[in-house]
């Protein structure tokens, strides 16, 4: 396959990616195409969609090879320890790197790297590649009355966040509305239960520093990373 874009985005790290897109709409990203993909008529049309579908590749140090995969994961919504079957997961653990992810279509403008297509709630780090891009429709996509298997008892799954005003000194507005978004969602693996320790997540050149005690995150620091 060839890759014909990459976004970019403040996620630098895998720590703090929400697990699923469309979490955390305040992360806004940026799809670039590459060279022999920026003709602006391949997206002819797509402004008249609100969603579309990004097929992507995950990261190289991510990948696993026809030879390596495992048939059961261990889904951290769970736990860490419930053994489930690869297919019945989102797991990036797969037999082939590939990733979907459903995205609010923002926008779409020309510059001087082609057309950008501008974007809400990517599950994507900086940098990762594109396969494909397909339009969201409404009326073949969507299925309200689905089943969702293990991950139904864990919809309403959030922390509240505590975030001092002192420690937003100096960060704009964006920037807090996103760090928060990605913090209620739990970025630490669902094994870790120790209120004491300290955790570190990146986001836009800072290093939010945070405890958690039952469902309660507290920032404690805020750094430049």
């Amino acid at each position: 396959m060839t890759r014909i874009a990459h976004i970019e985005n403040d996620m630098s790290d895998k720590f703090g990616i929400p697990r699923q897109s469309g979490l955390a709409e305040e992360v806004i990203s940026t799809i670039v195409f590459e060279p022999h993909f920026r003709n602006p008529d391949a997206l002819k049309g797509l402004e008249d969609y609100s969603y579309i579908w990004l097929i992507w590749s995950f990261d190289s140090d991510s990948d696993t090879g026809p030879g390596e995969w495992s048939p059961m994961v261990r889904p951290p919504r769970l736990g860490g320890n419930t053994r489930m079957g690869v297919f019945a997961t989102r797991s990036p653990n797969r037999p082939n790197p590939i990733g979907l992810s459903c995205v609010r279509l923002i926008d779409i403008t020309a510059s001087d790297r082609g057309p950008l297509i501008y974007v809400a709630g990517a599950d994507l780090r900086h940098g990762t590649g594109i396969l494909d891009i397909k339009p969201y429709l409404p009326y073949t996509d969507s299925h309200p009355d689905a089943k969702g298997g293990f991950a139904d008892a864990h919809i309403g799954d959030t922390l509240e966040v505590i975030f001092p005003d002192e420690l937003k000194a100096g960060l704009s507005e964006d920037i807090i509305k996103a760090a928060v978004a990605l913090l209620k969602y739990d970025p630490r693996p669902s094994y870790h239960d120790d209120p004491t320790r300290v955790y570190g997540m990146r986001y836009a050149s800072y290093d939010f520093r945070f405890t958690v005690r039952d469902s309660v995150l507290i920032v404690t620091e805020v750094k430049p990373a």
